[in-house]
């Protein structure tokens, strides 16, 4: 028995993450964006405004860019389409 362990049999099963690791900016290669992004947040006081996804967008392709993570089509990482506009009704 372990000090300060409570009795029984204790199992930790850990999962990894969906979308494997996300590796530290190290080098600050993508700061200024984060930066940005976080400053535009603040100012909408975290609403999902359409001006934040833009920068979300812009970093998460610095990182991808900059092999930060996996490339991956921004249709999977939550974005439409640059070309998809809504229908207009006549």
């Amino acid at each position: 028995m372990s000090f300060g362990r409570p009795p029984g049999q204790l199992t930790f099963n850990p999962t990894p993450p969906e979308r494997g690791s996300f590796p530290l900016d190290h080098d600050g290669e993508c700061q200024p964006v984060m930066k940005d992004y976080l400053t535009c947040l603040k100012k909408v006081r975290g609403n999902n405004d359409p001006e934040c996804r833009l920068l979300a967008k812009a970093y998460l392709k610095c990182r991808m860019d900059h092999n930060l993570m996996a490339k991956d089509s921004f249709r999977n990482l939550g974005f439409q389409d640059k070309d998809a506009k809504p229908t207009e009704k006549s």
